[in-house]
């Protein structure tokens, strides 16, 4: 009669022992698994906030090369001024040496 008492009560210490590990670990468990949901969450909205990013960027290069482009266009279109410019200068001066000789032959006749 002891024997089998004894035999019970450590079957039933057992089972009791078991049930409790299975509580706890099932507890991790689920622990575990919110965590990983809210890891997937947040890499998901990183991407998110990556992608976003990522085009905002690419339209930033594409407005700077647009830039870039404007800013070559401007140059040259300077350089032509500035070498028409000078032309127009040369030929002012070319034009006032002209009137003096022309002032000059007048004053002479007069």
């Amino acid at each position: 009669m002891f024997t089998s008492w004894i035999i019970y009560t450590i079957l039933i210490s057992i089972i009791i022992y078991l049930v409790v590990l299975l509580k706890y670990k099932e507890s991790i468990y689920n622990k575990e698994k919110k965590v990983t949901k809210e890891q997937e969450k947040s890499i998901k909205d990183a991407k998110i906030l990556i992608n976003k990013y990522r085009v905002q960027l690419q339209r930033s290069i594409g407005n700077t090369d647009l830039l870039t482009e404007n800013l070559s266009t401007a140059k040259e279109e300077l350089k032509i001024l500035r070498s028409k410019n000078s032309q127009q200068k040369i030929e002012n001066d070319h034009l006032q040496r002209k009137i003096k000789m022309l002032d000059e032959k007048i004053e002479a006749l007069v």
